[in-house]
């Protein structure tokens, strides 16, 4: 072996016994004391950057409140087996609807959906869906109260229209409610007995009388208050005035210059002596002359002796144009300006005879004084035009129907819109009240006819009366036994009340039966067509 070769030493291993804790603490200590005087360590590194902290952390508390969370959760779970949850995937949905949560996740199955939905319930509570139910029936309350209703300034002389409602409606409900408790006293079986002769006699009915009425389609048809004449309107632009049951042409009111939609009598509005004369005339030569019967000869040209100049009648046309008329007089009395270019669509008196309400296509609905022939009222609320109206009987309230498929009934004393009539799927296109004074009927472009019931606030029974739109619904004038609808199928029905069964079909017509009324004295039921005819119909009982 040479001197220059390197010799390599093998190192033994050392294996040192016994504890580090006390160098460990040792070095430790150096290291906090080294911190605090602010020196280097050993290796020359500054120990300035070491973050020193006084604060402890207690593991009991941190470990107390794992330990709460986790009771929780058991807890929470417990319940969670112990809530009713229904069975039916489509009761599950609707309620994880009514909760907010989305109601189908991806991937997810009828019955992970129903552990779901037990979950939420679990951390919402039980009754979670019926608050959420009650808090959205009151938001939608709320919201239909603040923006379903629009109020329009009205003038002066409405505050003092109100009060004298209200002096006038007051005394005849209470009227009303005297004769209802009345009624009550007598014994169910006479009341019954009652009601059904009364509908027996209506679905008894068949054509008495079939009259051609104009040149073109009559649009409106009503009964006045003593059921001794009928008033129609025609799309010629004119107004007539019948007897009946003669159906014999009295008057001819010239004064508009497009469709009529519309004409009605005034309340208390009788049959006047010159008509009576006319009538007897007539009466005479059918006797005497037959050769000589001439409807010309029944129009009256003028006035008449003994005739009233007082309004009597009133009519609404497409143009805007509202006129009132007299018996004397195939001229307008006067004329009610503001409607225009919107078209006025009905007229309606008040039961007291000195207001005149007007619907109109403007999406309002106005009251007019006639007194002082000013409006008194325009009432905004609907969102499309306003087609019907109708008066309760006391006068209090009036209930509107407009091309929005909804309908409203306003308080006459106060302007406020007492209850929203809300079911029907196509324009309300007629309306009117029970005389009991709680209960209305409607009917609608939806083929249906729907009553409501004011005391409940909601509507108590859908009568799919027709296969095509319902243009008038009209009670009986007296007890409300039956109600009468008319439709564009050609036809009319009478329906029994409260069963709505039923009680008759009025066919006859070759067209679409434009409206229809029943006499105040129940005898007699009248219903105008496209067709041009307008018919009456009374009970045969032979």
């Amino acid at each position: 072996m040479s001197d220059d070769e390197e010799v390599l030493v093998k190192k033994s291993k050392q294996i040192h016994y016994g504890s580090l804790e006390e160098q460990e603490k040792a070095r430790l200590a150096a290291l906090a004391a080294a911190a605090k005087e602010g020196v280097e360590d050993t290796n020359g590194k500054e120990l300035g950057d070491i973050q020193i902290s006084n604060e402890y952390m207690e593991l009991e508390e941190e470990m107390s409140k794992d330990k709460k969370a986790l009771l929780e959760e058991f807890e929470r779970r417990r319940k969670a087996r112990q809530l009713n949850v229904s069975t039916d995937d489509d009761e599950v949905r609707r309620s994880l609807r009514q909760l907010g949560e989305p109601v189908c996740l991806f991937g997810e199955g009828p019955a992970e959906r129903r552990v779901r939905l037990r979950d939420l319930l679990s951390y919402l509570g039980e009754d979670a869906i019926h608050k959420k139910l009650e808090e959205e029936e009151a938001r939608i309350e709320r919201d239909r109260g603040r923006e379903g209703t629009w109020y329009h300034e009205g003038p002066p002389q409405l505050r003092e229209a109100r009060l004298w409602i209200a002096r006038y409606s007051l005394p005849r409900a209470k009227l009303r409610l005297m004769r209802a408790r009345e009624d009550l006293k007598l014994a169910g079986s006479v009341r019954a007995a009652a009601r059904q002769e009364s509908q027996r006699r209506a679905s008894a009915a068949s054509i008495y009388c079939s009259q051609i009425g104009d040149t073109r389609p009559i649009s409106f048809c009503r009964f006045s208050g003593d059921s001794q004449m009928l008033i129609t309107s025609s799309w010629s632009g004119l107004v007539k005035v019948w007897s009946v049951p003669e159906c014999r042409l009295l008057q001819t009111l010239r004064g508009h210059t497009c469709n009529v939609s519309g004409a009605v009598f005034r309340p208390g509005a009788t049959l006047p002596p010159h008509f009576r004369e006319k009538i007897s005339q007539a009466d005479d030569r059918m006797e005497g002359e037959k050769a000589e019967l001439e409807n010309g000869g029944m129009e009256t040209e003028g006035g008449g002796e003994g005739a009233s100049e007082e309004c009597t009648m009133a009519s609404c046309a497409y143009d805007g144009s509202v006129h009132l008329w007299n018996f004397s007089s195939e001229n307008p009395l006067a004329s009610l300006q503001g409607h225009s270019p919107s078209r006025v669509a009905r007229v309606e008196f008040h039961p007291s005879g000195r207001f005149l309400a007007t619907t109109v296509f403007d999406h309002s609905w106005r009251l007019w004084d006639l007194e002082t022939t000013t409006e008194v009222l325009h009432q905004e609320g609907h969102a499309k035009p306003v087609y019907s109206i109708a008066f309760q009987g006391d006068g209090s309230l009036a209930v509107t129907g407009g091309m929005d498929a909804f309908g409203r009934v306003w308080d006459l004393r106060t302007g406020r819109c007492v209850m929203f009539l809300e079911g029907h799927l196509g324009p309300v296109l007629g309306a009117d009240w029970s005389p009991a004074g709680h209960r209305l009927a409607t009917a609608a472009a939806d083929h249906q006819a729907k009553i409501w019931d004011l005391r409940k606030r909601a509507p108590i029974y859908t009568i799919p009366a027709h296969t095509h739109l319902v243009s008038e619904v009209r009670y009986q004038r007296s007890h409300g036994h039956y109600l009468l609808t008319s439709s564009y199928d050609c036809s009319a029905r009478l329906w029994s009340d409260p069963a709505w069964h039923p009680l008759r079909t009025l066919s006859g017509h070759d067209n679409k039966v434009m409206s229809a009324d029943i006499s105040m004295d129940n005898k007699y039921i009248a219903t105008c067509s496209h067709d041009r005819t307008f018919k009456l119909w009374a009970p045969d009982l032979a």
